[in-house]
């Protein structure tokens, strides 16, 4: 089965009501947990973003401090994976300044870690490339905001 397209989408949700509407929704949501994440966001979530931003950010944190740090390979991987579930959040939010907040606090963390006599080359360039990431969506936001935001981030490079 191909696809829709989302225009196509978009036209015959329109013209669906809205019973039918709430049961496509329900249906959604039993398929993946993203979809039931994405729902639970926009229902609950999306009207206070900076409530958002402090759970994720709780949750990002958490994710640190339970790090396997045996040795590298593991380490490695949760922070990847970490970095998975933090973009994962940014989707679903979508609002650039909160993409910029999420980011710029992972790679605080990612920092810290780091500073915590792991050495290791690969995450030193993933913190390198969130870092480019960070500058590039700083670069794209208000002048207002890119000044408070451009304070934060040279802060965090000086560390």
């Amino acid at each position: 089965m191909k696809a829709a397209t989302v225009k196509n989408l978009k036209d015959e949700l329109r013209s669906r009501s809205h019973s039918n509407l709430v049961d496509i929704c329900l249906r959604l949501s039993k398929f993946k947990k993203e979809n039931k994440e994405l729902l639970t966001y926009l229902l609950y979530e999306s009207s206070n973003e900076a409530l958002f931003i402090i759970h994720v950010k709780e949750e990002i944190e958490e994710e640190f401090s339970k790090l396997n740090r045996s040795n590298n390979y593991l380490i490695k991987k949760s922070v990847r994976k970490i970095l998975r579930t933090t973009n994962k959040y940014i989707r679903y939010s979508g609002i650039p300044e909160t993409k910029v907040e999420l980011m710029m606090f992972f790679c605080y963390m990612l920092h810290t870690l780091l500073d915590d006599s792991i050495n290791s080359y690969i995450l030193e360039k993933l913190l390198t490339r969130q870092i480019e990431l960070l500058n590039k969506s700083i670069s794209k936001l208000h002048e207002d905001l890119q000044y408070d935001y451009k304070a934060e981030f040279e802060e965090l490079l000086k560390q």
